[in-house]
């Protein structure tokens, strides 16, 4: 047997790197296949192999940093730092939802995505369901719109369902285009009132609109996100990035393996990640299952049908 010892006495709040009933340390014993003890202001490990617990005490001097720091780690943060073998650090906190969770990337691939969108003016992100991509985009969003590099905030989809031409539905166009813009509006409500997001939609600080409403604009000093980019056509994609405006930052998300256009249509997606991605200050960013912070079992469900469809 291998033993370390991992030095607490600068962590004052031990609950926040040992999470609830010691969850945190459960999900490391199990990880990293160490059992893990506490002795005043030390946390004493014992391995099999001096490589394992060696890996071990590394992990928790991470997670134990962060949590000095102020965070508060969780069972997600574990496996991150298991995994995330290139960095010293866990990533820093974001912003913090309604209810006081703290937000930050969670997986090397959502990392990539945060830093693609600081350094660069336009981010396109693309992966399947569950990482995370729409949700970071607005997080993104309502920091810089916080921190005042923006005047306002654009959020907008494709309304692949009508065909983008709404007026037959019933209602003004908030109404008209809510079942298309619901996702968008959730993740916002888990970051800001309600109350707030209305005041800020009467003074257009925010603005949530389809893609189709975009036409004919320059949209300058503005984080501008186009979510399910995937149901738009490449004139489409093209025609909104081209009405990016000075001193505003632009992200582009999809799920390549989601396309709902018309039979006939092509995604424009792909297409503009092909056609850019070596332009200086645009980045693109490719996430797959690793990344999903779902349930767990989204995962999977997105290798088994990646696998049937490789078999076909």
């Amino acid at each position: 047997m291998s033993e370390r010892t991992v030095d607490l006495h600068d962590l004052t709040e031990r609950v926040r790197l040992f999470g609830e009933l010691d969850r945190n340390l459960s999900a490391i014993e199990e990880t990293l296949a160490v059992s893990v003890q506490t002795d005043g202001d030390d946390l004493i490990l014992s391995g099999e192999t001096d490589h394992t617990v060696e890996r071990a005490a590394q992990v928790i001097r991470r997670l134990r940093d962060a949590a000095v720091d102020g965070a508060h780690i969780t069972p997600e943060d574990v496996t991150f730092a298991v995994t995330d073998t290139e960095n010293n650090a866990l990533p820093g906190t974001l912003l913090r939802t309604m209810r006081g969770r703290e937000v930050r990337p969670r997986s090397n691939g959502q990392r990539a995505f945060v830093q693609s969108i600081d350094e660069n003016v336009l981010t396109i992100g693309i992966g399947p369901a569950g990482t995370g991509k729409t949700y970071l985009a607005i997080v993104k969003a309502v920091q810089a719109l916080r921190n005042r590099n923006v005047e306002r905030v654009i959020l907008s989809r494709p309304a692949v369902e009508a065909g983008e031409k709404l007026g037959f539905l019933p209602g003004d166009l908030r109404e008209k285009t809510d079942p298309y813009m619901r996702p968008l509006f959730d993740a916002l409500n888990d970051l800001i009132h309600a109350q707030m997001i209305e005041r800020q939609i009467t003074r257009g600080t925010l603005e949530v609109a389809p893609l189709a409403y975009m036409r004919g604009r320059t949209l300058s000093d503005a984080f501008i996100i186009l979510d399910e980019a995937q149901n738009a056509t490449s004139d489409q994609i093209k025609m909104f990035l081209t009405r990016l405006g000075s001193g505003s930052k632009m992200v582009v998300t999809g799920d390549v393996t989601q396309i709902d256009l018309p039979s006939g249509d092509r995604s424009g997606l792909r297409d503009a990640a092909n056609r850019l991605n070596k332009l200086e200050g645009i980045g693109i960013v490719e996430l797959d299952e690793r990344d999903v912070v779902r349930h767990p079992l989204v995962s999977a469900i997105i290798r088994a049908y990646a696998n049937d469809g490789k078999a076909r």
